[in-house]
């Protein structure tokens, strides 16, 4: 006859509960919240990408301090009173060791300030950039809403007509667009166009104005404004507007191939209603994430471009302060760019969650 054993088996204390308010209770309502998510993720790699600009950036080759007090002491100065104007007009100490820099740097752009630029002799690179960032805006802005609408407006066509005369043309010029880099459709621009064909005049293609017309809200400035800008924005969708159109002509024809597209055309749907109802709005989902990171770069301005056509934007000045090796610009525009892309993917994580409910619900199960 066996014998059972009566002895109890220990019994498994419960685990405890985070107690309200500690690192556990945080970070897990940060891996079960979509949004926390992504604005953790958000922030750390604005952090990480600061910390890689800031370093980088000093391991190239060439002191601009030191061209700076060459600069001063060639003015017939001693090489004492250099030292100290450069501190007072750059507000540095000259001998920092690297790790204080770092830190100091890290506290001055919590408290909204970028340092002063090294080439401009002292000005607030924060100033340098707010009275460059708005001309860049409104060339570039311009330029990709155009190429983004038309390149819509194409590849959606060319998904409705796919395999036809049209397509094959279409498909063709947008790869050959793709391909080619914005400096050398600029280059041909301005030959074509104010060379041999002298359809714009040479001096409305450099610069952002004309001499003795000043910003202000009248007919004369925003007129030549757009005199100057036309051809920069011209060669700008031209060279991204390849990329949109065969973008959204894969993503259609995807989208024309689903079954909800194919029910509703069996209820006799008009072909309007299933673009404007059923494909346009899921052929575009997958264009959203790709139009948040051009808009993000859009504030580095086509930096090519801006130096082809002396165009006084943001990229222009990221041109000279790379070549005057003025860390502070350069880190200050970097910075700019960097957050500018990081915000324009939250935004896109928090539209195309809300468009397509599909993508919260998983990242919030993961």
């Amino acid at each position: 006859m066996a014998v059972t054993s009566t002895t109890p088996r220990p019994s498994i204390a419960p685990r405890p509960e985070p107690v309200e308010g500690s690192l556990l209770v945080w970070l897990d309502r940060i891996k079960s919240n979509y949004l926390l998510r992504r604005l953790v993720k958000a922030i750390f790699t604005v952090w990480l990408v600061t910390t890689l600009i800031f370093f980088v950036l000093r391991a190239m080759p060439g002191n601009p301090v030191d061209i700076f007090l060459q600069d001063l002491t060639a003015s017939g100065i001693s090489p004492e009173e250099a030292r100290n104007q450069a501190a007072a007009l750059l507000n540095i100490r000259l001998d920092q060791p690297i790790h204080e820099q770092y830190f100091e740097f890290i506290g001055n752009l919590l408290r909204g300030d970028l340092g002063r630029s090294y080439r401009s002799r002292g000005l607030l690179v924060s100033d340098m950039i707010a009275a460059r960032l708005p001309w860049t805006l409104f060339s570039v802005g311009l330029s990709l809403l155009l190429s983004f609408t038309i390149g819509i407006a194409l590849g959606t066509i060319m998904a409705y007509l796919r395999d036809s005369w049209f397509d094959h043309l279409l498909s063709n010029v947008a790869a050959t667009l793709d391909a080619l880099s914005q400096y050398l459709i600029g280059l041909l621009a301005i030959l074509l166009l104010g060379v041999v064909w002298k359809a714009v005049p040479i001096q409305q293609m450099r610069g952002s104005l004309s001499p003795g017309v000043q910003p202000g809200f009248t007919l004369e400035f925003y007129g030549d404004l757009l005199g100057h800008v036309l051809v920069l924005a011209l060669v700008y969708v031209l060279s991204t507007v390849g990329g949109w159109t065969l973008a959204m002509k894969s993503s259609t024809v995807a989208t024309l191939g689903e079954d909800y597209v194919t029910v509703a055309k069996a209820r006799g749907l008009s072909d309007g209603r299933i673009i404007t109802a059923y494909v346009g709005r899921n052929a575009t989902l997958p264009l959203f994430t790709r139009l948040a990171i051009t808009i993000g770069f859009a504030l580095g301005g086509a930096v090519l471009l801006e130096e082809l056509f002396v165009y006084q934007g943001i990229g222009y000045l990221l041109v000279q302060a790379i070549r005057a090796r003025d860390y502070p610009v350069m880190q200050g525009i970097f910075m700019v760019i960097t957050m500018a892309v990081v915000a324009a993917n939250l935004v896109a994580d928090f539209a195309y969650g809300w468009l397509d409910p599909r993508i919260r619900i998983a990242g919030e199960g993961n």
